[in-house]
């Protein structure tokens, strides 16, 4: 059994964040679902779970800056930043949806209930097959990609165990899936 990996490539990782980038209402929730995976670095668990006014002010008509919510697996509070990108798939899904506030994000296109993680899965898994990625990309791929892709653009590991929560250091370290293609790219940059 392999362990689910991160996508390493600018390019994979293009491809993927692309495959669904269409009009349709499944192919803007889909889209949606990977560019908030990817971006934000929550579990599925907890962005299935996720409603329009956790991201959307009704009152004010705009969108919010952060997502606030008690983490399931850890059952620590969170606080992210919601960046640019998030918030042009955002409110490209809105557009077309038209939801409530008390709407699921995800919500499933057989009725008012969210989509379950084996539906992500299967969303996720459908999309890298068609990229051509390897068979260990999975849901938790995308928060594995936050910090790989972090840590390459020099992301200090211990802000990284930080934002995952994780209790030590070890966990963080096995989480980015360092490999020896990173490895010798070091000792290669390594000219003293």
């Amino acid at each position: 059994m392999s362990t689910t990996q991160p996508i390493r490539t600018k390019e994979d990782l293009s491809k993927l964040e692309h495959y669904f980038d269409g009009n349709s209402y499944l192919e803007r929730r889909n889209y949606l679902l990977i560019i908030m995976g990817l971006n934000t670095a929550l579990r599925v668990t907890d962005m299935l779970k996720l409603r329009w006014s956790m991201v959307y002010d009704f009152k004010c008509r705009r969108q919010k800056t952060h997502i606030e919510l008690t983490e399931q697996k850890t059952g620590k509070k969170t606080r992210i930043a919601m960046n640019n990108t998030l918030k042009e798939a955002l409110n490209n899904w809105m557009a077309l949806k038209k939801p409530s506030k008390n709407d699921f994000i995800f919500e499933s296109s057989r009725g008012k209930n969210a989509i379950d993680r084996h539906q992500a899965y299967r969303i996720i898994r459908s999309a890298a097959d068609a990229c051509g990625l390897p068979d260990h990309i999975s849901c938790h791929s995308l928060r594995k990609t936050f910090g790989y892709q972090a840590w390459r653009k020099g992301i200090p590991p211990a802000l990284l165990m930080n934002i995952f929560n994780h209790s030590s250091f070890r966990i963080t370290s096995r989480y980015l899936c360092i490999d020896q293609d990173d490895k010798d790219d070091v000792f290669r940059q390594m000219e003293l």
